[in-house]
C-alpha cells in the first residue's frame, strides 16, 4: 500500500465516523496477526456493509468502533438501509458487499421465495431480541382475560387473551391488523406462532396462485411495516399491534402508545434471530475477505457478552448514535442491559433478551435454518410437500458452518479467543443447544421436519396446499 492510498483511506474513514486518534486508525491498517497470514490477505479490503436500525446490528457497530475490522485489514463503511427488501436487493446487485439480515432472508432467496438468489450466512448475529406490542386500547381489551399476581399480569401472555378482542372487531365488521417487518422475517413467524398457539389463524400464502399477501383464511391480517416506522404506524391506528426488534417495542412504552405483551424469549427461549449474509458468488470470489469479516464479527459478539454483559452500557452509547440506531439511550438500554419494560412501570429482569455470543450464539446451526423452513412450509410460502432430506440439504447449503469454523479456528490458533468459547468442532453440531421449549409445548425435532410440521393444530400438513 503506498502512502497516498493509505492517507486516502484514513481520510475517508474519518469522514464516515470518528475515531479517537488518527494514529490509532493508521496503525490498525497494518495487516497483522499470524492467523491473518495463514488465511491470506483480504482480496477486497474496501467494503460497504448494510444494516437496519435495530439494536441487533450491534456486532457491526462494535467491530467498527473497536477497530476489529481494521485489525483484519478491512476498510468498512456501514450504511443504514431503508427496509429489508432494499437491503437484500442491494446485496444481490453487489451495491453492498454483505449485510445484517433476517435469518430467513438467505433461505427465502435461495429457495426462490420473492427473489431468487444464492445467499449464504456463516455467522449468526444474535439470539432473541424481539417483542410483540399491542395498542393501549387492545391491551385494555386483553386485560380481563389475564391472570394477575401482585397487581401484574402473569407471563407469558397467551394470544388466547387477544382472541375476544379480535372477535369483537370481526363482529363489528372490522379487520384486526398487525404489523411485522418482512414476509420471511423471524418476526412474521414468531407473531404467527404466538397467534396460532392462542387459537388465532394468521393466514396462508399461496405463491403458486400468485397470492403473496399471507392473509388467506386469516383471523388477524398481517402486513409489512419497516421497523423504525412501527410506533408511528401503531399511533396512527393503521395497525393494532406488531412484532419487531428493539428498540421499537420499548419506544411504544416510552411514548405511551402501546404495551409489549410478550418477548420472543417467552415464545421460544434462545431462538435464532439475525444473520450476516453475502451472496454465494461473493464468498467464492473473496474467500479471504469473508474470513476476515467473520473474525471481526466473532470478536465483536464476544465483546458484547464478555464478563456477563459488562460492556453493554458502552454498546448502548454506540448504538444511540444517529449513524447506527439513533434512538434514545434510555430506550435502547431498557432491553440491552438485561431488563424489559412491559406495561408502563412494569420492568422485569430478562438477562437473555439480547444474546450475542454466549450459548454459542454466533454458530450457524443447521437446525436454525430448518426451523425457518418448517414455518415457511406451515404458512404456505413453500406451497408443496418437501421430503425431510430437502430441509436438511437446504439448511447446510445456506448456513455455512464450515466457513464459520475456519474463521473461529484461526482466532483460537492465534490466541485471540479461547477454544471453549466455541462448540466442539470435532462434533457434528447439527442442533442448537441451550434452547427452551416453545410456548405451545410442541417439541421441535430438526431431524424430522415433516413430523414437526404435522403436529400443529393450525397450519398446512402433509401434502396440503394453500
Amino acid at each position: 500500500m503506498n502512502a497516498r492510498s493509505a492517507c486516502h483511506r484514513i481520510a475517508v474513514a474519518s469522514r464516515r465516523f470518528t475515531l479517537t486518534t488518527v494514529t490509532a486508525l493508521a496503525l490498525a491498517t497494518l495487516i497483522a496477526p499470524a492467523a491473518q497470514a495463514e488465511i491470506g490477505p483480504p482480496e477486497k479490503p474496501d467494503l460497504k456493509l448494510g444494516f437496519i436500525k435495530l439494536t441487533d446490528m450491534a456486532p457491526l457497530a462494535v467491530a467498527w468502533e473497536n477497530g476489529y475490522f481494521m485489525d483484519e485489514g478491512l476498510f468498512v463503511e456501514l450504511e443504514a438501509q431503508a427496509n429489508w427488501k432494499v437491503l437484500l436487493d442491494r446485496v444481490i446487485t453487489g451495491e453492498l458487499d454483505g449485510a445484517h439480515m433476517l435469518a430467513g432472508q438467505p433461505l427465502g432467496a435461495t429457495i426462490g421465495y420473492g427473489t431468487q438468489a444464492n445467499i449464504i450466512t456463516a455467522f449468526s448475529m444474535d439470539l432473541n431480541g424481539n417483542g410483540i406490542t399491542v395498542s393501549d386500547d387492545v391491551w385494555q381489551g386483553m386485560k380481563p382475560q389475564l391472570t394477575m399476581e401482585n397487581g401484574r399480569p402473569v407471563h407469558p401472555i397467551s394470544a388466547a387473551a387477544l382472541k375476544p378482542v379480535v372477535e369483537a372487531e370481526r363482529n363489528a365488521g372490522k379487520l384486526f391488523k398487525m404489523g411485522m417487518v418482512f414476509p420471511v422475517s423471524t418476526h412474521n413467524y414468531e407473531l404467527r406462532y404466538w397467534l396460532a398457539a392462542g387459537g388465532l389463524n394468521p393466514g396462508y400464502y399461496a405463491p403458486q396462485r400468485g397470492d403473496t399477501s399471507g392473509t388467506l383464511k386469516a383471523d388477524v391480517q398481517l402486513s409489512v411495516t419497516p421497523p423504525p416506522q412501527m410506533p408511528a404506524t401503531l399511533e396512527a391506528g393503521t395497525i393494532q399491534g406488531y412484532c419487531v426488534g428493539e428498540p421499537w417495542n420499548q419506544q411504544a412504552v416510552f411514548k405511551g402508545i402501546g404495551v409489549p405483551v410478550i418477548t420472543d424469549y417467552e415464545i421460544w427461549p434462545n431462538n435464532p434471530e439475525k444473520v450476516f449474509g453475502v451472496t454465494e458468488d461473493w464468498a467464492k470470489t473473496y474467500p479471504n475477505t469473508h474470513l476476515h469479516l467473520l473474525r471481526a464479527l466473532i470478536r465483536a459478539a464476544y465483546w458484547l457478552d464478555e464478563h456477563n454483559n459488562a460492556n453493554r452500557a458502552a454498546a448502548v452509547k454506540m448504538l444511540a448514535r444517529p449513524n447506527y440506531v439513533g434512538a434514545d439511550e434510555k430506550v435502547i438500554a431498557n432491553s440491552m442491559t438485561g431488563t424489559f419494560e412491559y406495561e408502563k412501570g412494569d420492568v422485569r429482569p430478562v438477562p437473555d433478551f439480547n444474546v450475542f455470543f454466549r450459548y454459542f450464539a454466533t454458530y450457524p446451526y443447521p437446525s436454525d435454518a430448518i426451523w425457518y423452513l418448517t414455518q415457511m412450509r406451515r404458512w404456505g410460502q413453500i406451497p408443496e410437500y418437501k421430503p425431510d432430506q430437502w430441509y436438511l440439504d437446504t439448511a447446510r447449503k445456506v448456513y455455512r458452518a464450515d466457513l464459520y469454523e475456519q474463521a473461529a479456528r484461526s482466532l483460537i490458533e492465534d490466541g485471540t479467543l479461547p477454544a471453549d468459547a466455541f462448540p466442539d468442532f470435532s462434533q457434528d453440531n447439527f442442533a442448537r443447544p441451550h434452547q427452551g421449549k416453545l410456548i405451545d409445548g410442541v417439541a421441535f425435532d430438526p431431524a424430522q421436519p415433516n413430523a414437526y410440521i404435522d403436529r400443529f393444530a393450525i397450519g398446512l400438513k402433509g401434502k396440503e396446499t394453500p
